[in-house]
């Protein structure tokens, strides 16, 4: 029991495909990271602990009020680094990361151009050769379950109402953007729930 709440305390709830980063080497202490859209934390325990510069963004006051507390809890990452702010209208400076995550956030786009301008705002803030690494709802292996509502937004099979994305979609904004895939694009379906795939790509 023990060695599990030291692992909890270490790593926090931290994505399986983030820790996956970590294994590759991918992630290591003294990168800058933004995790946009971070809620409470939940991505950023680890990289509080091990000497990361650490910050984030998020539209609700509570969850960053939470992340500044837990943050000066567990390491000297100013308060300030913490935002109450939209994604697609951050106030960091371009090129000041060298990893930005978008961890279960995409989906939320009300629509394509929604979408489009927080990709846009989190790939400005990214440093040249920098890694986006985004988790985030689609299509792909539920199609035939899906109730199209409008543009790409769906009624998913648990009843939710997503903005979905396909690889086309992500391939061509790859493209657009000059990007280059650091990963083999990967899916994995939650039974009669979603799909949620892996985008994750170098900035050239």
């Amino acid at each position: 029991m023990s060695s599990q709440l030291n692992l909890q305390q270490q790593f926090g709830s931290l994505d399986i495909y983030l820790f996956d980063q970590l294994l590759k080497g991918r992630l290591t202490p003294g990168m800058s990271i933004l995790d946009a859209g971070c809620g409470g934390g939940r991505n950023l325990v680890y990289f509080l602990r091990n000497g990361f510069k650490v910050s984030g963004v998020d539209r609700s006051g509570e969850a960053i009020k939470h992340i500044r507390t837990l943050a000066e809890s567990i390491s000297d990452t100013p308060a300030e680094n913490f935002r109450n702010e939209s994604v697609e209208r951050m106030s960091f400076a371009d090129e000041s990361f060298d990893v930005v995550l978008s961890s279960a956030l995409l989906h939320f786009a009300d629509d394509e151009d929604h979408w489009t301008a927080m990709v846009k705002e989190m790939w400005r803030v990214l440093k040249p050769g920098g890694m986006l690494f985004a988790r985030l709802s689609s299509t792909i292996g539920i199609s035939d379950q899906l109730k199209h509502i409008e543009g790409r937004r769906y009624l998913l099979p648990d009843g939710v109402n997503w903005f979905l994305v396909d690889f086309e979609m992500l391939e061509q904004t790859t493209e657009a953007l000059s990007g280059e895939w650091l990963e083999p694009f990967k899916t994995v379906v939650v039974h009669n729930k979603r799909s949620m795939s892996n985008w994750v790509i170098r900035k050239r």
